[in-house]
């Protein structure tokens, strides 16, 4: 049989490789983005409580209705604007559902679709999968910021799509609202469509107000957002995003969401939206984070790794350059066989590799977790 697969040449996960190689030698896993702490036990309860009052059938194909109007309503308290929860909010299987499907729906063969790397992994292979190509523009380290006259020379007639993160996986840092409003003038007057990932716009730190691309008139007309509960509310497994759009683009990811996961586990959409109905549970998340940020970066002061701290996410980019030669995916594999400590190397997120000499730490750990990584970092 002769296979023709359309996806070729691409390798396993970076996340998989030091997840597994973390488990065999029994290291201290921060490379995998995920808490080691349970979840709040109400919003437990409460799923639990909607499995028992029979939310076990499907559930819309658009979501629980209850949950988006939980979700309409926390874009109201948090930005000042809203979607409709009936027309406008899709609930999906995790963040990652959601992208692969507006990709899908709108990339067609020769698309161009620019992307800011060192960037998330799931976008590119989505692109390419639709026929589309991926217009890479590198993200400035160390502070990782935007190259905005180098995005103008990128926008052709081919550019169908515009993907942002913020705040931004794997480096920490966060788009200001002078990226936004350029942003939103180089696409005005275009039919560029705008990704904009925002899973991590509840973990935000010293004082940095979360841009969002609903918060630019211009930018909503045009754009998706994306968001995870699992990222929220500490409970990566349970898989329930959801995005919000103008209606026409909803219309369209809808028709494509449709024969993809149609619905998703419908006793969570209702237990979240009963948790949603207390809007503290979010609010305080920034606060949780940057506590657990400050005393991971605390616990290393006198480590010979140097860094900038993270302005959102629950993860931490730290510079080796004083420590090794060694090239970050080589660092990183002898940190966890011979060490103890399980890392992500920056460079896989680059094109062409692009070492910098980084290492993405996830500070979404207990206490106890950080300070025996933070005991390992310093001998180091």
């Amino acid at each position: 049989m002769q296979l023709t697969p359309k996806l070729t040449n691409i390798d396993t996960s970076i996340f998989t490789v030091m997840s597994a190689l973390a488990h065999k030698h029994k290291a201290i896993n921060l490379s995998q983005g995920f808490p080691n702490f349970k979840s709040d036990q109400k919003l437990i309860d409460a799923v639990s409580k909607a499995m028992h009052s029979g939310y076990n059938q499907y559930a819309p194909m658009a979501g629980n209705l209850d949950l988006r109007n939980a979700i309409s309503k926390k874009f109201e308290l948090l930005y000042q604007t809203t979607y409709h929860p009936e027309t406008e909010i899709t609930v999906t299987a995790g963040a990652t559902q959601a992208i692969f499907t507006i990709i899908s729906t709108f990339v067609k063969p020769d698309d161009e679709v620019i992307i800011f790397k060192p960037a998330y992994d799931c976008y590119e292979p989505a692109i390419k999968l639709n026929g589309g190509k991926p217009i890479s523009v590198a993200l400035l380290a160390p502070e990782y910021s935007i190259d905005w006259n180098h995005v103008e020379q990128c926008i052709t007639s081919k550019t169908k799509m515009i993907i942002i993160n913020t705040p931004h996986n794997p480096s920490g840092t966060v788009m200001h609202k002078t990226d936004m409003l350029k942003l939103q003038e180089l696409t005005d007057g275009t039919d560029i469509i705008i990704l904009s990932d925002e899973v991590y716009e509840h973990i935000i730190f010293d004082e940095n107000l979360h841009q969002s691309a609903c918060l630019f008139s211009n930018l909503k007309a045009r754009s998706f957002i994306t968001a995870s509960f699992g990222k929220t509310f500490h409970n990566t497994g349970w898989k329930v995003g959801y995005c919000c759009a103008p209606k026409a683009l909803m219309e369209a990811f809808r028709a494509v969401h449709q024969f993809n996961v149609f619905s998703v586990h419908h006793p969570t959409q209702k237990g979240l939206a009963d948790y949603l109905d207390e809007p503290n549970h979010y609010l305080e998340l920034s606060q949780f984070y940057q506590k657990k940020r400050d005393t991971f970066l605390n616990l290393i002061k006198d480590s010979r790794f140097s860094y900038t701290p993270s302005k959102g996410t629950y993860f931490q980019v730290l510079n080796f350059s004083d420590i090794t030669s060694k090239n970050d995916i080589d660092f990183a594999t002898y940190l966890t066989t011979e060490k103890g400590i399980a890392s992500i190397p920056m460079s896989v997120f680059n094109d062409h590799n692009r070492d910098d000499k980084m290492l993405r730490f996830c500070f979404a750990k207990t206490d106890e977790t950080l300070k025996a990584a933070a005991d390992i970092l310093n001998k180091i």
